[in-house]
């Protein structure tokens, strides 16, 4: 894939705890909570460890879960015996690219997408409170855009001992393009907003007008994206 990586500490926020996992077939985005020097952390030590774990590997989906629960032990081992840490975790929504799929492993509320023949779809279930309303049908897109739960989020790496994780494998199509993002962006984004941005433009201005449309809208949180074009196919 052609990789285009984005992020911002938007307009409102102070610092930036968002992180980005760029490696070779490796991509991904963290989004941490727990304070200024909890959030910048957690979300860190979460691409370092996956990525430490899964470079040169061969993608599979065990190796995937086994680094995605590594993250998860080590930051919760960081929190729990550290006090300016305590109550620190992260989300984690990546890819890992083999040659005919995309393997994604996901915790959290950061999204994954897939842009193919002009359509936009999350590939990604939130792992949040307004997410598990939506759900079970007993809000509306429209109530959720202002539920007052809206940023609870129900899964996060390293908030408790275990973690259960999402784990998927799709099939890659030359033209595809895959975009991960944290809620920063798709929160000031309307879902058709970032389609049409991604039928009108490729590559790195793409990704550019993703994170300038972001901030246009308010740039309420940290912003960070992954957006990934898929070139090649390997033949089965």
């Amino acid at each position: 894939m052609l990789i285009y990586a984005k992020t911002h500490k938007g307009l409102v926020r102070p610092t930036n705890q968002d992180s980005l996992l760029v490696a070779h077939n490796l991509y991904g985005v963290a989004d941490g909570m727990g304070g200024h020097r909890g959030g910048e952390t957690a979300s860190r030590i979460a691409v370092q460890v996956v990525r430490n774990l899964l470079q040169g590997k061969t993608p599979e989906e065990s190796s995937l879960r086994i680094s995605m629960e590594a993250a998860n032990r080590r930051i919760f081992d960081m929190q729990r015996h550290e006090l300016a840490l305590s109550g620190m975790g992260t989300t984690f929504t990546m890819l890992w690219e083999g040659q005919q799929s995309m393997h994604i492993a996901h915790v959290g509320d950061s999204r994954a997408y897939r842009y193919r023949a002009g359509e936009l779809a999350q590939q990604t279930e939130d792992h949040s409170v307004v997410g598990e309303l939506l759900r079970n049908r007993v809000i509306t897109p429209a109530m959720a855009k202002t539920h007052p739960y809206r940023s609870v989020i129900t899964r996060a790496l390293g908030t408790d001992a275990t973690i259960e994780v999402d784990l998927l494998c799709l099939d890659k199509q030359v033209g595809d393009v895959w975009l991960l993002c944290s809620d920063g962006l798709y929160n000031m984004v309307e879902d058709v907003e970032i389609a049409q941005i991604l039928q009108d433009l490729e590559g790195e201005r793409a990704a550019d007008a993703l994170l300038e449309s972001a901030l246009s809208h308010g740039g309420n949180d940290n912003i960070s994206l992954v957006l990934g074009c898929v070139t090649e196919v390997a033949a089965l």
